[in-house]
């Protein structure tokens, strides 16, 4: 009975995405994040985290590395599509010029998080306090282009995607034994104070005229491959990571729900990702998964150790892995996060998932 409820809901999925109005292809799509979201922009940048060299990208329509932490797609690539529109290219990508800025920007860097410590051993990456004045640069590049007023109302109609989080934890507070950040704050403590940080972001955002902001939680931290690897005994989750995302996540639901309370509007949409990667973590055989545990690519205990080169072990069907890299899920994996964006239930999108955002959106017009 369970899969065929599943088969259902993938179903219908796949179907709420194929018939997404056209109409919205207008609609700009924003991209702010680390490297689960970032498409690009670390490739003009002097840093090791890169996603530029195979096999990353092995699925892509290229079957070349774009700079995507992924086989192929990622999620924004996969919203893209959702929304009927092509993806947005890195910002720092020269090719993002002329009508190309129409469609929006990704202004995402692998390795960044809510603080601006997080990922000092990556060196040059885009911090979020970057990310953002990219985006006013942007605006101002994109009146240059079509005027004030038209650029206004383009940002007021976008869709922006925000994913940060995860990197604070695994490339800050839990870096290195008894880190800066750990020696600072208990880890409730510590939880507190970083999403206080990111209220102050999601505001930053709202006053640069963003109206739509789905908000990614992070996923089950200590159920990737990399932390299997190196804190678990047996293969489980790491329960150290896995208390950091407990606390996480429930706190910034709550907080995204205080802060459009403040505005008045859901300007806000929580992603609950923790829900979704447990789903197939927790039972990977009915989505399809010969493992949720083992990366696809990789070396060592579950292949969750170092990057994934060419000298890494590779498996044949990424399809049948939920994790492509240490820390990164496959395209497929990434599929179900998206459909779960379209048409998931409050459990997973709250107040309202995607589908029902664009349907909102489309009788206003």
């Amino acid at each position: 009975m369970e899969g065929i409820v599943l088969s259902l809901l993938l179903a219908a999925a796949t179907l709420a995405i194929a018939t997404v109005p056209r109409t919205v292809a207008a609609r700009a799509f924003f991209v702010f994040g680390d490297s689960l979201v970032d498409n690009g922009n670390n490739n003009y940048l002097t840093t090791t985290a890169r996603a530029d060299a195979p096999p990353y990208g092995i699925d892509y329509p290229t079957h070349r590395a774009t700079g995507r932490f992924s086989n192929g797609f990622n999620i924004p690539d996969l919203i893209s599509q959702g929304i009927g529109s092509e993806a947005t290219l890195p910002y720092l990508s020269p090719q993002l010029t002329g009508e190309k800025l129409l469609v929006g920007a990704n202004f995402a860097s692998a390795g960044i998080g809510i603080l601006n410590d997080t990922g000092i051993q990556f060196i040059n990456i885009i911090r979020i306090t970057r990310q953002l004045e990219y985006f006013q640069e942007y605006q101002q590049r994109v009146a240059s282009l079509i005027g004030e007023e038209q650029m206004r109302q383009l940002i007021d109609q976008s869709l922006v995607l925000i994913t940060l989080g995860g990197n604070d934890f695994v490339n800050n507070y839990y870096l290195v034994p008894f880190s800066a950040r750990s020696r600072q704050y208990a880890l409730p403590d510590y939880v507190v104070y970083i999403i206080s940080e990111y209220r102050k972001i999601l505001l930053r955002l709202h006053a640069l005229g963003a109206r739509r902001v789905l908000v990614t939680g992070t996923g089950p931290l200590g159920c990737v491959p990399a932390e299997r690897a190196q804190r678990s005994r047996n293969g489980e989750c790491a329960q150290e990571l896995q208390r950091a995302a407990g606390l996480f996540n429930p706190q910034l639901i709550q907080m995204v729900s205080g802060v459009n309370s403040e505005i008045g509007s859901d300007v806000f949409v929580s992603v609950n990702a923790q829900a979704t990667k447990l789903d197939f973590i927790n039972n990977p055989e009915a989505y399809g998964f010969v493992t949720s545990k083992v990366a696809c690519c990789g070396q060592g205990p579950y292949n969750g150790l170092g990057l994934c080169t060419a000298a890494s072990n590779l498996c044949a069907n990424r399809d049948e892995f939920a994790f492509w890299d240490a820390f990164h899920p496959s395209e497929k994996a990434n599929r179900i996060i998206v459909r779960q964006i379209f048409i998931g239930s409050e459990k997973y999108m709250y107040p309202m998932n995607l589908s029902t955002i664009m349907a909102i959106d489309s009788s206003r017009t």
